[in-house]
């Protein structure tokens, strides 16, 4: 087998809830939840195996689809000529089925869609982690060691990986125990201060996913989750190998962000990676060339700033900031922002430490910090975020236990 793609075929789970960043996902799903400002966290997945060559691919889809369908539409189509393809697969309610009852059931369902290019090697992977992968060097390592199942792990702190599935292996990296959010997560024999966690990546050869899902279905007392589920059960009669992702060399990266994997599943996690972007030296670096982060194209004019008005403070400045096409800072300051698209900062206003999707305007006079603003939000003038707990809970923000703010479109601002 050619191991640059031929005989692989992979399968995106992206039907992901993200309840624990609601708000933010009341009218989507996880993956497609915006990041850095023009992508969305689904764009890092696709683009790791557009560069690894694998171009089959069927994203399964459930929850709060359709934004999440129309960015793939409109960004990620491939050549049929070339036999390739971005397959968009929603759930469908029917045939006796119902909706996808975990990743293990999502994949049992489609396994006739998957066969029929007849893969050697069907590649799992998920849709809502930051991070860059050159696949074919899991694929290379899955082959050489002979794997039923290759698992992709990274080194965690251990007193962080308690909320992380778990996996003891032996000295030749043999999954030997595997443990869903343990208490006390086991050392990585080679790093005993780390525990190796999943990253929800997976290399199946494809008759043993079809051995394993089929068994899975018939289980009524089944999660039917791959990691619940499938690997507790057979790790000790199948091979399954766990490949570190510490030794992945992407083109471009230096050392400090090799082994960059973020879950961002939570909004205090996902307003702390998008503030490491705005940083001098950023973990994960937007700016690598060599591995560039693809996305939809849309067609917006160039940021703007206007006002340099120094006797009434009414200036468009952008301090540590990633600022998107289309937005304006009309006579406003932001400092360590991240603004999506058409974001429209109005004059004397300040926003601090903060994110703002697609369409955001903020008006005059506002003051804003450590918030996340979702799509097409309108600030009144006058409004202050982030400075008042009760002030804001009135309103329906979402506050978090560390101060971080989110606000949707269904927060109540009173006019002044």
């Amino acid at each position: 087998m050619n191991s640059r793609g031929y005989g692989i075929e992979t399968v995106v789970l992206a039907g992901g809830e993200g309840k624990r960043l609601f708000p933010l996902t009341r009218r989507r799903a996880k993956p497609a939840m915006p990041f850095a400002g023009q992508y969305r966290l689904i764009d890092f997945v696709l683009t790791n195996l557009v560069h690894s060559n694998l171009l089959r691919i069927h994203v399964l889809t459930q929850y709060e689809s359709y934004s999440l369908i129309r960015h793939l539409s409109r960004g990620w189509t491939f050549s049929s000529h070339l036999g390739q393809y971005c397959e968009v697969i929603p759930a469908m309610y029917g045939e006796g089925r119902g909706w996808y009852q975990g990743s293990a059931d999502a994949l049992y369902q489609n396994l006739e869609r998957i066969q029929r290019d007849q893969p050697k090697i069907v590649a799992v992977f998920g849709a809502d982690h930051i991070y860059r992968m050159d696949v074919q060097q899991m694929v290379e390592e899955h082959l050489a060691a002979g794997a039923d199942i290759t698992v992709s792990v990274v080194p965690h702190p251990i007193e962080e990986a308690s909320q992380l599935g778990c996996l003891e292996v032996d000295p030749d990296m043999r999954v030997t125990r595997f443990l869903e959010k343990p208490a006390t997560p086991p050392p990585f024999p080679k790093d005993p201060t780390r525990s190796l966690v999943s990253m929800g990546n997976y290399l199946f050869n494809f008759e043993v996913l079809k051995e394993v899902l089929e068994a899975d279905h018939a289980d009524e007392k089944s999660q039917h989750d791959i990691g619940r589920d499938i690997f507790p059960r057979w790790f000790g009669k199948l091979h399954i190998h766990a490949y570190n992702f510490l030794n992945n060399a992407v083109p471009g990266i230096t050392e400090e962000e090799r082994g960059y994997w973020r879950d961002v599943g939570t909004i205090l996690s996902y307003w702390k990676a998008s503030m490491d972007l705005v940083s001098v030296t950023p973990a994960f670096n937007l700016y690598n060339h060599e591995w560039p982060i693809l996305t939809a194209r849309t067609d917006h004019p160039p940021a703007k700033f206007v006002f340099a008005d120094l006797e009434t403070n009414r200036m468009g400045i952008a301090t540590d900031s990633l600022v998107s096409n289309g937005c304006i800072i009309s006579g406003g300051h932001i400092d360590r922002c991240v603004m999506s698209p058409r974001v429209r900062i109005n004059s004397y206003s300040t926003v601090n430490e903060s994110v703002l999707f697609d369409g955001v305007e903020v008006g005059r006079r506002c003051r804003i910090r450590r918030a996340i603003v979702d799509k097409g939000v309108k600030v009144p003038s006058d409004t202050t975020i982030g400075f008042d707990v009760e002030e804001d809970k009135a309103r329906g923000i979402t506050v978090t236990e560390e101060g971080i703010r989110a606000v949707s479109p269904a927060v109540r601002f009173s006019r002044p």
